[in-house]
């Protein structure tokens, strides 16, 4: 551990633990040796009241095999209720921006009128920073609820950028949600077709200069998009592209955009449109490969060609192992990812089994583990002090405070999953702060405000006990009764997952 690491940890006087293991098991043929706990938090948010229990009996094979088929796991009925009740969640982009949108003319010259729709139009989001929360609280399918979040931020939209507050939310439901356990080709054509990322990178001004379209906004090349599909989304920065194919997919992508206001009458509710008027049908060179111009198909046939790419397997298998291994991944376990990559056409829930059955990832549920982001530390305290939450605004509010706010990453590279990016002194700080107001039930999470009471130190501890290492257990004992809820919420075996 590094002096910078050690310091922050210092703050709460305890150390790090690695757990010995208390469960064996099988997945397919492969042993699985460490503890119920461990696989909690590292395929979901952590363990909430008598999980570990429950997982113990279950047996994790079992267990894994139902977060990899959510399906099979039926969601409470309060919680489908809650997520009825979310209005916004039920529309489509089209019906969004009808709804929502800017005011038309004459309204949109009225800077009154155009404040009075963006006010209004902030209940798309705070209805989905709601969802994203709630699920994450109380969904058994705790995999999916984390696999949104990688999905997400591996294909990342700033809800503050322009129209795209009205959209996000429609976007990780149609986009992100349904594919976390498909085909990888699947994911990238359905983020590739929203009208959130279209526009957010700027694909929907995307014109050939000499098409009979180009004029006012719809005029010349705009590689945005094209560049980030190559660099993020797929191939990655060292992925063996070139400029020129960067070029030659953005003309590709010319016409490839949203559905306006007046126009298009007999678009779907899914606001994607090709405009071909717009487009450069011209053949194009993509990777060695020639696409010969046919309007929107070539964009099919460009996605066909990248998500297929060796670049694009030992990309996507990069992240996912550094998501549910280490930030350093080992380069063995990512070739023999890539490789089922490769043999299964990106059929994410095939290589998410061979990394769930691998020793690499068995060896790192043993050790320090990986660092929480704002979202995997707030999320998991709560489950961890088993509280029943009606009002999840502060928990939100929280997240932006600690730097995560939902759906408010400016850069397309999304929030990272590494402990870089979160760790540092002014981070713990905000951090034990959280976890003292936690523990003393000063958030008011419940309904009204002043139903809320301390935690319950004693219940809490003997349900971590099992992971709390002695000198933190220590600590928490020799503290004022007070403060000991809040110790443990904030001890380094609650940083990690």
């Amino acid at each position: 551990m590094n002096p910078f690491h050690r310091g922050c940890l210092a703050i709460c006087g305890l150390t790090m633990i690695s757990v010995a293991p208390v469960v064996a098991d099988e997945l397919g043929t492969a042993p699985l040796e460490p503890t119920v706990l461990a696989w909690l938090n590292r395929l979901g948010y952590g363990p909430g009241p008598g999980a570990l229990a429950r997982i113990s009996a279950l047996g994790i094979a079992r267990y894994v095999e139902q977060q990899l088929h959510p399906e099979s796991l039926p969601e409470p009925a309060d919680l489908k209720r809650r997520l009825a009740a979310l209005e916004t969640l039920q529309a489509g982009p089209v019906e969004l921006f009808l709804e929502y949108g800017p005011p038309s003319r004459p309204r949109a010259n009225n800077p009154t009128a155009v404040r009075d729709a963006r006010q209004r139009a902030n209940i798309i989001v705070d209805q989905a920073r709601e969802a994203r929360v709630r699920r994450a609280l109380e969904s058994p399918r705790q995999l999916q609820e984390l696999l949104v979040d990688f999905w997400y931020n591996h294909f990342n939209v700033f809800a503050g950028k322009g129209l795209d507050h009205l959209w996000v939310a429609d976007y990780e439901t149609r986009a992100i949600r349904p594919h976390v356990f498909g085909r990888f080709r699947d994911l990238l054509g359905a983020t590739a077709r929203h009208p959130a990322m279209l526009f957010y990178l700027d694909n929907w001004q995307n014109t050939a200069p000499d098409a009979r379209g180009s004029r006012g906004p719809f005029r010349g090349l705009n590689e945005n998009y094209a560049r980030e599909l190559l660099e993020l989304h797929t191939l990655g920065v060292d992925g063996g592209y070139t400029q020129a194919d960067v070029g030659a997919l953005a003309r590709i992508l010319t016409g490839w955009g949203i559905q306006r206001q007046g126009r298009h009458a007999d678009t779907s509710r899914d606001g994607f449109y090709f405009d071909a008027d717009r487009h450069d049908y011209g053949d194009k060179i993509l990777l060695g490969h020639t696409i010969k111009g046919r309007g929107a198909a070539e964009v099919e046939a460009a996605l066909d060609l990248i998500a297929a790419h060796p670049s694009t397997a030992q990309h996507i298998c990069y992240q996912l192992a550094q998501f549910f291994v280490a930030d350093a991944p080992p380069p063995t376990l990512v070739a023999r990812l890539a490789a089922r990559y490769r043999e299964t056409q990106g059929e994410l829930r095939s290589i998410l089994i061979l990394l769930f059955a691998s020793p690499e990832f068995r060896a790192s549920l043993n050790g320090p583990g990986k660092f929480k982001t704002p979202l995997q530390y707030v999320i998991s305290s709560v489950r961890a002090a088993g509280l029943s939450v009606e009002n999840t605004l502060p928990l939100i509010r929280v997240m932006q405070r600690l730097g995560e706010p939902l759906y408010g990453c400016l850069t397309p590279d999304g929030y990272k999953f590494t402990e870089s990016a979160w760790l540092s002194p002014d981070a713990m700080l905000g951090r034990l702060n959280f976890a003292t107001a936690l523990g003393a039930g000063r958030l008011p999470l419940g309904e009204p405000a002043n139903a809320q009471f301390p935690l319950d130190a004693h219940a809490l501890r003997a349900e971590l006990n099992a992971i709390l290492r002695a000198n933190t257990r220590t600590v928490v004992a020799t503290a004022p009764p007070a403060l000991q809820a809040g110790l443990i919420l904030g001890s380094p075996e609650l940083m990690y997952r």
